[in-house]
């Protein structure tokens, strides 16, 4: 039997029961093996700026570019809801531009949903985004698009006031539409509390392991992001340190004359 595409009701539908799975990637390769792997949605993450476009943050990355690597995700995923982030500047100006760009990533690209940044001042452009009927994955918390402002990548709701707009923040995404909502980079007890406050998922990242699900960068995870990953990421492989030997070992071999041999020629 074929397996059944995950949506935003079945997303939503797993809060208390089962934990939500979710994972980026930014090409056709990566979303097979995430979408083999059970994945229940995958995120084409604005992160596409610094892990494969090698930029110092997420906020240079375009809407083409999210496009083309939204389209090559969507193409290798079958039952995983492909998300696909919304980059900076592309939802910010009026709630217009973020339907046009929204229907985009939609119609072009192939996503089930997007995901854009920020609490209860994104909430009116969920609330259009959802009515015309595009799934939206809400995120609160640290907000990389923020980073020039917050002057840095840095933990959220360590005040009693900073908790507070978080939970209204939640609350605002909650109430606007969103299926589920990314909570980056609180202590493990905030997570929680913004868990147990809203009827919608929590997804993870940063945020402890009593939130409703976990995501992850495929890079951090794989080994594939260089010797500094942060703290909340467990490395799962060391990807990186295997092709490095691979790429030597064929280096080496080329330049020995030792390969090809007669088994890699045609007779």
């Amino acid at each position: 039997m074929k397996a059944v595409k995950w949506t935003p009701d079945k997303i939503r539908g797993l809060k208390g029961k089962a934990k939500v799975v979710c994972v980026t990637a930014y090409d056709f390769t990566t979303a097979r093996y995430a979408d083999a792997a059970g994945m229940h949605l995958i995120l084409v993450g604005d992160s596409l700026a610094t892990t494969v476009l090698g930029y110092a943050n997420t906020i240079p990355v375009t809407v083409s570019q999210m496009l083309h690597h939204t389209a090559a995700v969507s193409r290798g995923a079958g039952t995983a809801m492909v998300v696909a982030d919304m980059p900076f500047m592309s939802y910010q100006v009026s709630t217009e531009q973020a339907l046009a760009n929204a229907a985009r990533f939609i119609k072009k690209a192939g996503a089930d949903a997007v995901k854009l940044e920020g609490g209860a001042l994104r909430a009116d452009t969920i609330r259009s985004l959802v009515k015309n009927g595009i799934p939206v994955l809400g995120h609160i918390g640290l907000t990389p698009q923020t980073v020039l402002q917050t002057g840095g990548y840095k933990v959220q709701g360590k005040t009693d006031a900073s908790i507070e707009a978080l939970l209204a923040d939640a609350r605002a995404v909650e109430q606007a539409g969103a299926f589920a909502l990314v909570v980056e980079c609180v202590p493990r007890a905030v997570g929680k509390l913004i868990s147990e406050t809203v009827s919608i998922p929590t997804i993870g990242i940063g945020a402890g392991p009593d939130c409703d699900g976990q995501i992850l960068v495929s890079h951090d995870l794989l080994g594939l992001s260089g010797s500094t990953v942060p703290r909340f990421v467990k490395q799962y492989a060391d990807l990186g340190s295997r092709i490095t030997t691979a790429l030597d070992q064929y280096r080496r071999e080329v330049e020995s004359g030792t390969f090809p041999s007669d088994e890699h020629c045609y007779g």
